[in-house]
């Protein structure tokens, strides 16, 4: 290739010419194995990471076939040392694998001596370890018993270890349950559909689409492809709610057929949707709810918003490596740093689709990004200055001086849906009040929550105040305009899931356009508000999305501009 779309560097990093006529393939080709960094106009980055590798190789892929990929596209000459390295992290995984052994259950076995002896040897590992049975499983090296309950913590030690266990274990079908689309008033998309088969080709694994993209679409495809009993997590009561609802009216479930399982009722159904919050849910040491996990005889488990999933979860999730799992999100990216123990528990990522191919495509708005800058009255500069540090950031957030720019801008898009959202509730019920607008919060009932939804989704309401409790998995495909007042410090996976409420595309407008959606931040400068804000755009950044920077002083002419 000597004008290939792509540029290898020796650190590991892939520069991708956007504007490139061949850059579609490209993309295509590498996006099994590397994962997106940035995307913002014109170079998309990409980096070779050993997780990236190992992700691609528990999806089929081999090394010969990324270094193939990276030769093809590339406009210069691949570093032979990052070939080298490729090929060596790529066979790391699956020198170890857990099979199932027909008299000792589940095993642990290598076909290379030295790699298993120095696992079995590890203080990481050893308390998962039974008795050792070299020589009586075909084809390895060395052999060791691992209790059933065990596979999925020493799946995520061994991934500590930096060798990876291919898991040849299997999957328990669960008990029968029918269910199939119904898709006589719809269509499944094509990248839904091709989601969906990535899943069930590897039977455990995580899809990432944007939000407003359809994941739950993707999850009840799954559900039929598996015809059992499935076990559904979800962030909250109100998306339990819209999961049933969706569930209802796309497949042949009834609503007989689907339980709640939440704070306030517990159903146990062939398809039963639970909260995090009621697993996670601690009561003198133990977590009371976790029979629900062993209730029914489950074919399939969906984690919505698996980027979000709280650390028992990941507990319990250790305990279901022989059902099948499916986890949606918009984003793998954890505050936490815990992507490695979603590969090791969900497991890989079988499916990517960039925020820009999908709104391309018609599927996703398109959206207009402003930052909105305030600066702040000199008293209360001097009383920011003066505060201590874990102060600062409430003080710059709740300027009152933010309020004039948020009548200002719902001014400017009067008869749009619009969400006002912040973090702290002080400044939130104050909005409220200035604004004459029902707010949200935590606090408010789910009743109450619902009864708001489904008026401002209708249109009989105009504008909400709302907190971080609509963040996640809260379908309001009518939402044209959000202004953020605050945020949950520099979280990129807040910014992300915000900008999603606005990203459903909801009908064609009058005049037969699409809707365009607008997304406000308003920012104290000079603050740590501004530090926070900046950080947590990047996610959106580098999946293409550009900020504007307005002064408020200056906030309609700047706009129009």
């Amino acid at each position: 290739m000597v004008d290939g779309p792509l540029i290898v560097q020796s650190d590991k990093t892939l520069l991708l010419e956007v504007d490139h006529e061949q850059a579609g393939e490209a993309r295509k080709a590498i996006a099994p194995f590397a994962e997106l960094e940035r995307s913002p106009e014109h170079i998309h980055t990409y980096r070779l990471t050993p997780l990236g590798l190992w992700n691609a190789r528990a999806a089929g892929h081999d090394a010969e076939q990324v270094i193939d990929a990276l030769l093809a596209w590339s406009r210069y000459a691949v570093p032979h040392a990052l070939l080298v390295d490729i090929a060596e992290t790529m066979a790391r995984y699956g020198r170890l694998r857990l099979e199932k052994h027909p008299v000792h259950g589940l095993v642990l076995a290598s076909t290379d001596r030295a790699v298993f002896e120095e696992v079995v040897r590890s203080k990481k590992v050893a308390g998962m370890l039974g008795a050792r049975i070299d020589g009586e499983v075909p084809d390895s090296e060395g052999a060791v018993v691992v209790h059933g309950s065990e596979r999925g913590n020493l799946k995520q030690a061994l991934l500590k270890l930096g060798w990876p266990a291919e898991d040849y274990a299997g999957y328990v079908d669960g008990e029968a349950h029918p269910i199939a689309l119904d898709e006589s008033a719809w269509q499944l998309r094509a990248y839904q559909r091709e989601a969906a088969e990535s899943f069930w080709h590897g039977g455990s694994g995580v899809v990432v689409l944007p939000c407003g993209a359809g994941k739950t679409l993707v999850g009840a495809a799954a559900m039929a492809q598996a015809q059992a009993t499935t076990l559904i997590l979800v962030t909250n009561t109100v998306s339990a709610r819209q999961w049933k609802d969706e569930l209802v009216r796309r497949t042949s479930l009834t609503p007989a057929e689907i339980g709640e399982y939440s704070g306030t009722t517990k159903e146990i159904r062939p398809v039963t949707i639970a909260t995090y919050q009621v697993l996670t849910t601690k009561r003198k040491g133990v977590y009371p709810h976790l029979e629900l996990l062993d209730a029914r005889d489950w074919g399939l488990i969906v984690y919505d918003e698996v980027h979000l999933l709280p650390a028992p979860i990941f507990r319990m999730t250790a305990d279901l490596q022989a059902r099948r799992r499916i986890g949606l999100t918009a984003t793998l990216v954890r505050e936490d740093g815990r992507e490695g123990d979603v590969f090791s528990l969900i497991g890989p990522k079988r499916y990517d689709a960039p925020w820009k191919d999908i709104e391309a495509q018609g599927y996703i708005a398109p959206a207009d990004c402003v930052e909105v800058r305030v600066t702040l009255p000199s008293a209360e500069r001097m009383v920011y200055a003066t505060a201590e540090p874990d102060e600062r950031y409430r003080l710059a957030s709740c300027t009152h001086h933010k309020i004039d720019v948020v009548r200002s801008l719902i001014a400017r898009h009067a008869g749009q849906p619009t969400l006002v959202i912040g973090q702290y509730l002080e400044q939130l019920h104050e909005l409220g009040t200035s604004l004459d607008a029902p707010v949200i919060s935590g606090e408010t009932t789910v009743r109450e929550r619902q009864r708001l939804f489904d008026a401002f989704r209708a249109g009989d309401l105009g504008l909400l105040v709302v907190s971080k409790v609509a963040n996640f998995s809260i379908d309001l495909p009518s939402a044209e305009v959000a202004i953020q007042v605050s945020g949950s410090y520099g979280s990129r996976q807040e910014e992300a899931q915000r900008l999603g409420r606005l990203l459903r595309p909801g009908p064609p407008l009058p005049d037969g356009s699409r809707k365009i959606a607008h997304f406000y931040t308003v920012v104290s400068r000079d603050t740590v508000d501004a530090d926070f804000a900046a950080n947590r755009q990047r996610f959106l950044a580098e999946q293409g999305y550009a900020y504007r920077i307005v002064d408020a002083d200056d906030l309609g002419k700047a706009l129009d501009a």
